[in-house]
Order: C-alpha cells, then structure tokens, then sequence
C-alpha cells in the first residue's frame, strides 16, 4: 500500500535543513498594533517542535526524512 502524507501536518509544520521541524507562533493574526515590536519579533520564525511530538508528526510526514 502507497505512504501518505498527513495533509493536516504539511500544513502546519515546516522541515529546515538541518532536519529540525518547526510550527508557526500563535497570536500573529490580528490586533498586531497592540503587540510591541520586540513581541512581534519574537514569533517571527516559529517554534521548534518537542521531541515528545515529533515522533508522531515524523510517521505524519514519510517523505520528508
């Protein structure tokens, strides 16, 4: 039987380079005036997945590794 892709998982996790998986920050979609700079900065790039979570999202995403 053919691997799949977990569609929910491509949607939400990224690969960097170096294999490590990252999730978008929360509170980055609306009322960004209130937020200061150094709030907004802070969650720019995202954050790492925990080692508990990647297992899971590793079978998720077969074909990435």
């Amino acid at each position: 039987m053919k691997l799949k892709t977990r569609g929910s998982a491509k949607k939400r996790v990224r690969i960097t380079g170096s294999g490590k998986m990252l999730f978008d920050a929360s509170n980055r979609r609306h009322r960004l005036i209130a937020k200061s700079k150094k709030a907004k900065g802070r969650d720019k790039y995202g954050h790492p997945v925990s080692d508990a979570d990647a297992g899971m999202l590793r079978r998720f995403l077969p074909h990435s590794f």
